[in-house]
């Protein structure tokens, strides 16, 4: 560990996703069909014996697990953590087995969080499945998954069962805004949109990207261009006369625009996310006008005005075709080691089929 002045050891900061980690129902941003159901359980004394919290990652699950202890006034020395990711077998259910048969320390609970649930072996959900049907009545279990079909039927059975929602883009940004403030940061509106579209439906994620934009912050001062540095992605104007390429059919300057991009320093994945988002505002604004103000709380006035056009006839190019062949590029990206490729072949297939 660093040392401060004095020889007084100084800790390793926090990355920001521990740090304004929520502590309370109240805190949480979002899962309010969770917590609405939570606390009334907790009110009512109605608790149940197991939970199972299932959703993609970065969505608060072992967050809201340690919040339903503390609510339940559990101390920390009887809430227990174990990563099934890394201790999937028999061996350790057996330990868990054993410890669930002695009281609580402090608490009227012992409370046991097992993230990553779906990766226990079929011997250890066989051994878990014996505790969870006959369970002592001073222990609580929840389970965490991404991967709810992952979990046999005869554990969900005897679970109470939340879905965990992806965070809207609205409320990333409102974390990236919020956090950034926090910590002394003046983060403008569109670094912030950016922040969160990368954020890809994850608190965690998003966190994890403020806080390497931050420190990039010389002035305490981050505008939309600078957070793109950081995270590799081309600037608004270039998506746009990618995007303008396209609806004219003008393949050689949509690659022009891409590899522009590219060799100014854009990730080719990043690339893609943004024209991937911004389609899909075309697409939205054309075929759904009411939900103009979910497109609008991503984009500022500038794109909107575009996206509008390109909703119209003169966007005509601009299709499900070609925002289907956008994410399967997306996704292939992942697999080659020429990620510009899927992109180009994307564009290819899309504009000779329209």
């Amino acid at each position: 560990m660093a040392k401060r002045e004095g020889g007084v050891e100084e800790r390793t900061p926090l990355a920001l996703y521990r740090k304004y980690r929520p502590q309370s129902f109240a805190e949480v941003r979002g899962q309010e069909h969770v917590i609405s159901v939570l606390q009334a359980a907790v009110k009512q004394k109605k608790i149940s014996h197991a939970y199972l919290f299932a959703g993609s990652r970065g969505t608060g699950k072992t967050t809201m697990a340690r919040i339903l202890a503390k609510a339940l006034g559990t101390d920390e020395q009887d809430v227990y953590e174990m990563d099934a990711a890394s201790n999937r077998g028999i061996d350790e259910i057996r330990e868990l087995r054993e410890g669930v048969a002695t009281l609580p320390f402090n608490s009227t609970y012992k409370f046991y969080i097992i993230d990553e649930a779906h990766a226990l072996t079929r011997d250890a959900w066989g051994a878990f499945l014996k505790t969870l049907e006959e369970p002592p009545s001073h222990v609580i279990f929840v389970l965490a998954t991404t991967e709810l079909e992952k979990v046999p039927e005869t554990i969900v059975s005897r679970c109470q069962v939340f879905q965990f929602k992806k965070p809207s883009h609205e409320a990333l940004k409102s974390l990236a805004l919020d956090v950034a403030k926090k910590e002394g940061v003046s983060l403008s509106p569109a670094g912030a949109e950016l922040i969160a579209l990368m954020g890809e439906g994850s608190f965690r994620d998003t966190l994890g990207i403020l806080q390497k934009v931050l420190t990039v912050s010389a002035d305490k001062k981050l505008s939309e261009s600078e957070v793109g540095k950081v995270v590799g992605a081309p600037s608004s104007a270039t998506i746009n006369s990618f995007l303008q390429a396209l609806a004219a059919k003008d393949i050689a300057k949509a690659l022009q625009a891409f590899h522009s991009a590219i060799a100014g320093g854009a990730e080719p994945k990043v690339f893609a996310l943004l024209a991937i988002a911004k389609v899909r505002g075309v697409l939205l604004m054309r075929f759904a006008p009411e939900l103009k103000g979910e497109v609008a709380e991503q984009f500022g006035e500038d794109d909107l005005k575009l996206l509008k056009d390109l909703s119209g006839k003169s966007g005509a190019a601009i299709n499900s075709v070609l925002l289907s062949e956008l994410l399967g590029a997306l996704i292939e990206m992942n697999r080659t080691p020429l990620p510009q490729i899927p992109l180009e072949l994307a564009l290819y297939r899309a504009l000779n089929e329209t």
